[in-house]
């Protein structure tokens, strides 16, 4: 079950609206094919309650209607009201899954909160809907008081219950106890469907999924990115990877080449950057460095794993830098359809050496202007050059810019306004490219940084995302302004285009 929708949008400063939570859960049910969602916690605000009632009436039409799930309270029926309003079918009720929890903030005894919970249940079922059951805060209540969940699951499987779920709320098991508590549980309830729900406090979360799946669990809940509450939750993309390359005894029907594009899509979404280092998803971790990596893979592929990055939609990269090495630049080479002898590949791999060990970052898109540099190749000499630019921004009055483009040796000028300087000057540039007949590729991220701890006057480098014809590269410009380095950025795009 993904929960991106309502633990995941528990991250700090998360908050997705009606037409986005849409948007995940068709991707979710119908790309990825995960199997259940949770899309929503009831009677949170009216936003929460439209994007439910869209998501349900979209879910009708579907037959989805059972695989979504909402969380719901004892609330002595104000969350079934809620529901019955929305269309929603399975409600996840909150209840305390430790004496701790129970006897501090509900202030109850476990025979009270039982008797409202067999109503809500009750309640459930005469309105046609189905109930699952949160134990919240159950690690801590195997750790501390087991008599109570033991007592507590003894009750619930009574009841007209069809899941009961297991959080490990904050994050606080082991793998070694995530094994023992949920093999004794299995063990005396060998009939009940359980699920389990991972925090990632101490990083251990998809460790924890795998001793969950090794005692018996029977599903296991889940976040695209991770993403939930503190550390967040499991997440989707490791959870997969771990369960289809380490446990052939468990069929997920999980699609694996999805996973990259939707993690993108909740990055948009929620403006929450994926680190670079993350597993399955992050920048680099299909990326090689070191230059022995990348000879090693030119002889029988001696650095692959299981985890091929074509398995997730993506490519392996070859990064450039101080340890990159000759056979890191030979297949960036390829990559661009250049070829150079011996020598002159040994001439630019010093250059970049050079330039990593000023902590410059090199790219693929780069090695023109590295090869043009090191060689004085007439080859890669620049074509299209940015001549000069007017850029013009006051208050009340749109920005403008006024840009010369020399293509080919032809000078041509234009003006034209925009949003913002940036985009004035992508307006003049893409009416100078429709005058030549040419097409631009089109810019799908703006990244702007600075070294870490430095002042307004520090250098700043501009990293622009860019399509051409279903291809995708970067492109960086440096310079003091920002502004000006994106506009070093786009000279560069429209050279390696």
């Amino acid at each position: 079950m993904d929960t991106t929708l309502r633990d995941g949008e528990q991250t700090s400063g998360v908050s997705f609206s009606a037409a986005e939570k849409l948007t995940i859960a068709q991707l979710l049910l119908e790309e990825l094919k995960v199997d259940r969602i949770e899309i929503a916690s009831a009677r949170v605000s009216e936003g929460e309650f439209q994007g439910v009632k869209g998501i349900m009436s979209w879910a009708q039409e579907k037959g989805y209607t059972h695989r979504i799930e909402v969380l719901t309270f004892v609330d002595g029926g104000l969350s079934i009201d809620w529901m019955k309003k929305t269309g929603a079918k399975v409600q996840n009720l909150l209840t305390k899954g430790s004496l701790n929890h129970l006897t501090h903030q509900l202030k109850k005894t476990p025979e009270q909160h039982f008797a409202e919970i067999a109503k809500s249940i009750a309640l459930a079922k005469e309105n046609d809907i189905e109930t699952n059951v949160y134990l919240e805060d159950w690690s801590n209540g195997m750790r501390n008081s087991p008599e109570y969940v033991f007592q507590y699951l003894d009750f619930l499987t009574q009841q007209p219950v069809k899941r009961i779920l297991l959080p490990d709320t904050l994050g606080v098991l082991i793998p070694a106890h995530t094994y023992k508590y949920i093999a004794a549980i299995r063990a005396r309830y060998p009939d009940i469907h359980f699920d389990f729900h991972a925090h990632n406090d101490y990083d251990l979360s998809v460790a924890n999924v795998m001793e969950a799946i090794n005692a018996g669990i029977d599903g296991l809940h889940v976040t695209v990115n991770g993403m939930g509450e503190r550390a967040g939750n499991s997440p989707l993309e490791s959870t997969v990877a771990v369960i289809n390359d380490f446990m052939p005894e468990v069929s997920i029907g999980v699609n694996e080449t999805s996973l990259f594009s939707v993690s993108k899509l909740v990055e948009t979404f929620t403006g929450y950057r994926i680190p670079a280092n993350k597993p399955i998803v992050g920048d680099n971790v299909f990326t090689q460095t070191a230059g022995i990596h990348a000879d090693g893979d030119n002889k029988n592929n001696l650095y692959f794993n299981d985890l091929l990055p074509e398995r997730f939609g993506r490519k392996r990269q070859y990064a450039l830098g101080k340890t990159s090495g000759k056979a890191n630049i030979e297949k960036n080479l390829q990559e661009l359809g250049l070829k150079l002898n011996q020598e002159d590949i040994k001439l630019v791999t010093q250059r970049i050496i050079e330039l990593g060990d000023k902590k410059e970052t090199v790219t693929k898109e780069d090695l023109p202007y590295i090869i043009s540099d090191v060689l004085h190749s007439k080859i890669f000499e620049e074509k299209i050059v940015v001549e000069s630019y007017i850029l013009s921004h006051a208050k009340g009055m749109r920005p403008s810019t006024t840009l010369s483009l020399r293509i080919d040796g032809e000078l041509i000028e234009e003006h034209a306004q925009g949003d913002g300087q940036f985009d004035a000057f992508m307006n003049a540039l893409g009416k100078i490219y429709k005058s030549k007949n040419l097409q631009l590729p089109k810019l799908v991220d703006y990244a702007v940084r600075i070294p870490p701890g430095s002042s307004s006057d520090a250098l700043c480098e501009t990293v622009i995302t860019w399509t051409n014809n279903g291809k995708e590269f970067k492109t960086r410009g440096l310079d003091s302004d920002q502004t000006v380095a994106a506009i070093i950025a786009t000279q560069k795009m429209l050279n390696v285009v």
